[in-house]
């Protein structure tokens, strides 16, 4: 093998209608445990603590849903078959976020009921 040939890396083999993607020319799949040191490898260059990969979609998810994206959207980027799934798996976000909205309305609400007339103090309702 020559020296130059040892410096390039195999493309990656990708079949879009399977929706699978092999990261070497030889069609083979990433062996988890060189998956699992390659990512704490990067955590910790990253000075980031040490967490599980998986857990990358479960904060993809919950950030997601702090943003506002709709569930249906989340259920089907994460490939859950009934949208009950991810409502249940994420229901501690959502819980948090229903709270934060009713945090927010009795904020709104306190502003209007602090006895000024000034119409500029009562929140808008659409």
């Amino acid at each position: 093998m020559s020296s130059s040939s040892a410096n390039v890396r195999p493309q990656a083999r990708c079949d879009r209608t399977a929706g699978t993607c092999s990261p070497a020319a030889q069609g083979g799949a990433i062996d988890p445990t060189n998956l699992t040191r390659a990512f704490t490898t990067l955590l910790r260059s990253a000075g980031l603590r040490r967490i599980r990969f998986r857990d990358l979609r479960h904060s993809t998810a919950a950030l997601l849903l702090e943003q506002d994206v709709d569930l249906v959207v989340i259920k089907e980027l994460l490939g859950h078959a009934h949208i009950g799934v991810t409502a249940t798996v994420y229901a501690h976000v959502r819980l948090r976020l229903q709270r934060q909205a009713i945090d927010t309305l009795g904020t709104a609400l306190s502003r209007a009921d602090d006895g000024n007339d000034d119409p500029s103090a009562v929140a808008v309702v659409r």
